[in-house]
């Protein structure tokens, strides 16, 4: 069996993590990506810690499954290869700031009159429109201006990034999905489009209901914690051991969590009866719960409430997380392949599972420039004096 994407070649010219994680996905899902990248340094990820046998695991995870053509962009030669691989290519994807790619020759203009099937997709911090595209983006800027730094954290908290560079991983969803939309709208109407994604607006989008309560109620989204605004209990509570969290996403689940604590009283209690008046009560309803839960250990609530259908988790640390039977190796969400260098090494799988399509056969990231001379040969047919000038 074949995978999803097999057939689709990808001309990947990002680096660091919005745009390598967005190619990273086509690729485990079967696209040809071929990674353009500057001799010498490469992407600038390849810097980036943590490292194992002298190969930044950082860069191995996001570009496994990839080719690495090392090509210098202001050297017209190259550039006349990479004219050349846009004639034979699907997709085009840069993150770039904005502009950059008009001042090399490769405006989205200038591709289309090269390849008009092309699609061709930017990320940037703000987009390729609007006063503030000139201006630097990443993902710590993302989360601060699209307000989610504001409502990240405890009421007591300076305003707090998330855990993870979310903002840069929302981009490259978002324009892994713009890419495959208009790979299928290309089928229709026989012409390819135009991606612009950007950091901000994906983070922005991502803060969903919560840009509706200052809209609709006018009131100021504030950082509570762990507390869910529109659920409660939908929340974290601390055990005897650890801590744990429990959501009590409806009135049916919290009449069934009040039968299962032994504590029939709160369900009693006209107050808490209905979601909304238990969202309102939730100062209170965190103090009743957090009496229970301090009482058990971890295993012992996850092991009733789960036995009960009552939805819970244990908060994991990542060494759970990459020993998991479930999530881990079950779900295949931790992987061994084979190093760049030499040996094996870990990632994290794809978490797009198919039933019809061939299983993720992960090969390893390439080191710099390893694909050249096979894409500049057997893809372009150049001569072995042609290729000698990027070598």
């Amino acid at each position: 069996m074949s995978r999803p994407l097999s057939g689709i070649r990808v001309l990947d010219l990002t680096r660091v993590l919005s745009g390598p994680y967005c190619t990273m996905l086509m690729a485990d899902m079967g696209a040809e990506i071929i990674k353009i990248e500057q001799p010498g340094n490469g992407d600038d990820s390849r810097s980036f810690p943590p490292f194992e046998r002298g190969i930044s695991a950082y860069y191995a995870n996001l570009n496994r499954n990839k080719k690495s053509v090392a090509l210098d962009l202001k050297d017209e030669q190259a550039k006349k290869v990479l004219r050349d691989l846009i004639k034979v290519s699907d997709v085009i994807v840069e993150n770039f700031k904005p502009g950059t790619m008009d001042k090399l020759g490769f405006s989205y203009d200038e591709v289309k009159a090269i390849n008009p099937q092309i699609v061709y997709a930017s990320i940037s911090g703000f987009g390729q429109t609007g006063p503030y595209k000139k201006l630097p983006g990443y993902d710590v800027i993302a989360q601060a201006m699209s307000g989610m730094m504001s409502v990240t954290g405890w009421p007591d908290s300076a305003p707090t990034r998330t855990g993870t560079a979310i903002g840069d991983i929302l981009a490259g969803l978002n324009c892994c999905i713009g890419i495959l939309a208009a790979l299928q709208g290309r089928v229709s109407h026989r012409h390819g489009d135009r991606i612009d994604v950007a950091l901000v607006d994906c983070s922005v989008s991502a803060m969903e209901t919560i840009n509706e309560i200052y809209m609709v109620e006018n009131r100021m989204p504030q950082r509570i914690g762990n507390r869910y605004e529109f659920i409660y209990p939908y929340d974290s509570f601390q055990a005897s051991d650890g801590w744990v969290v429990i959501a009590v996403g409806n009135d049916a689940l919290w009449k069934r969590f009040c039968e299962v604590t032994g504590h029939d009283d709160w369900f009693a209690i006209e107050k808490y009866k209905l979601n909304k008046d238990r969202v309102q009560a939730h100062e209170e309803l965190q103090k009743l719960v957090t009496a229970w839960t301090r009482e058990h250990k971890v295993k012992e609530i996850i092991s009733l409430l789960q036995s009960n259908s009552v939805p819970c988790a244990p908060i994991n640390t990542v060494a759970d997380v990459v020993e998991d039977e479930h999530i881990a190796k079950a779900r295949e969400m931790i992987c061994e392949i084979d190093h760049p260098v030499d040996g094996k090494m870990k990632i994290t799988g794809c978490p797009i599972k198919f039933t019809e399509s061939a299983q993720f056969n992960y090969s390893k990231a390439p080191t710099l420039g390893k694909d050249t001379k096979d894409v500049l040969a057997n893809l372009l047919k150049m001569s072995s004096d042609q290729i000698d000038h990027f070598e």
